[in-house]
């Protein structure tokens, strides 16, 4: 028989465990903090009006996969009616993990925070936290954390939640709150949520932000048409610098610039605006305004006669060089052409390489970058003279557009044809096209040697090196 003191000690035992797990759990649950003010608190009133703007939205074609979206986080009565652009895109998709990224507005923090467990709360009910994925990407080296405070008041992310409901079923989120982003903060998170994504086509991530604050409605719009076109090119590098610079505003400008990064990585080709609007456009006045815009990023594949435009402009720009030492200037309205891309240009003649240059980041409109390039493998490949007019008559010009570079870990993920190899080590480099292997017979083992000697290494420096593949579209 049990002592009396053993019973006691075991139901206070299990007391405190009920009471422990209680607590964890209730603070396991982010309510809903703009429930009643942002959107509507009650559960019908609330879904009526998602449902409602959900219904007015159009839904301009995005060809591609659909990586991202960018989506505002004003008040409903304001940027409701611009967000339900951007999740019209999604309703009835096949997306079970939505990457949430926003801005803290109440909370000063380097690095990001990361809510990695529990549930988010909306009057429609819970969504799930996908605490796999939110645990792999914390590190207190890189400043990616746990900070629940950040989410106490914050707005950015939970008006989003209401859309992803009304839209989507079976799904979980993965909730990323920046603060004051760090390098190590941003790069760790570019690399992790890459990696997340690559394994995962039924991933998507949403930027949450809003545009310029509080200037007249014309104003607003020359600065917010600045950001919309670098994210429609998929320029980070521009989109950095308008941002910076005070040509552009943004109040999720890292949020956004993160998107675009994984996105790149992931082969994004382009962005598409699908809805802009200002608050003026609700409120009549347009003296001091917030802006908003709807957009999807999309790795969207060249259509014939883009890539045809594309090899008559390299073979354009090699003959007007040659002989003219001028670039022709084309006036460009394809969206597609003006995105950023990497591009090489390889000139043969008579079967033989007579020059071959290119650019391994897409940091450049793609159209720009075939001109450049064409201009640098006639004239400027140190392996060859530059080309003569007399050649010309005889010479094939041939373009490659690269997809991004991928890290490589098992030589087994090369297929010849279809990969190209791009080799660091040290102070060396190297990059062999597709093509290339293809050409001289190489099984994997050789091309990697002969990516190793472009590179000037031994034939076997590939084994701890930084390996890279990519694939291309040849147009020739």
């Amino acid at each position: 028989m049990a002592r009396p003191w053993k019973i006691a000690v075991l139901v206070v035992a299990v007391v405190a465990a009920v009471a422990s797990a209680l607590l964890a759990s209730k603070n396991s649950i982010k309510e809903p903090a703009v429930a009643g003010s942002f959107y509507p608190g009650g559960k019908d009133e609330l879904a009526s009006t998602v449902n409602a703007y959900l219904s007015r939205a159009g839904a301009p074609a995005g060809e591609g996969r659909l990586i991202a979206l960018i989506a505002p986080h004003a008040g409903y009565q304001f940027s409701g009616q611009v967000a339900a652009y951007s999740y019209r895109h999604i309703n009835e998709r096949a997306v079970d993990t939505v990457i949430l990224i926003g801005a803290s507005h109440f909370s000063s923090y380097a690095g990001a925070s990361v809510l990695a467990e529990g549930r988010m709360n909306t009057p429609l009910g819970s969504v799930k936290i996908n605490e796999r994925i939110a645990r792999s990407l914390l590190s207190d080296q890189a400043g990616v954390t746990v900070f629940r405070e950040a989410y106490e008041k914050e707005h950015s992310l939970e008006v989003q939640l209401p859309f992803l409901q009304q839209t989507l079923r079976n799904f979980t989120v993965v909730p990323v709150l920046m603060g004051a982003a760090t390098r190590e903060s941003f790069t760790h998170l570019v690399d992790k949520l890459t990696g997340i994504l690559r394994k995962n086509d039924r991933a998507i991530i949403i930027a949450s932000t809003d545009l310029s604050h509080y200037h007249d409605s014309r104003t607003a719009a020359g600065k917010d048409r600045k950001v919309i076109d670098a994210v429609t090119r998929m320029s980070v590098e521009d989109l950095q610098g308008l941002l910076a610079g005070g040509e552009g505003e943004a109040c999720g400008g890292y949020p956004v610039l993160l998107t675009m990064m994984v996105s790149r990585n992931l082969g994004a080709t382009n962005g598409i605006l699908y809805k802009y609007a200002d608050s003026g456009d609700v409120t009549g006045d347009h003296s001091r305004v917030v802006g908003y815009g709807a957009m999807g990023i999309y790795r969207s594949p060249l259509a014939d006669q883009q890539k045809q435009a594309l090899l008559l402009l390299a073979r354009r720009t090699v003959v007007d060089y040659v002989k003219h030492k001028k670039a022709p200037e084309p006036a460009m309205n394809d969206p597609r052409l003006q995105a950023n891309g990497a591009t090489f240009v390889t000139i043969n003649r008579h079967g033989s390489l007579r020059g071959c240059i290119g650019n391994i980041q897409p940091v450049m409109p793609l159209y720009r970058s075939v001109i450049r390039n064409a201009v640098a493998a006639s004239s400027q490949d140190f392996r060859f003279p530059p080309v003569t007019p007399d050649e010309l008559g005889d010479m094939e010009v041939e373009v490659t557009i690269l997809s991004p570079l991928e890290p490589l870990t098992d030589i087994g993920e090369i297929t010849i044809g279809t990969h190209g190899l791009y080799i660091v080590k040290g102070d060396h480099a190297g990059i062999l096209l597709p093509q290339v292997a293809t050409e001289y017979g190489w099984d994997a083992k050789t091309f990697l040697e002969q990516v190793c000697a472009k590179a000037g290494l031994p034939s076997d420096a590939w084994k701890d090196a930084q390996l890279y593949r990519f694939s291309a579209d040849i147009l020739k």
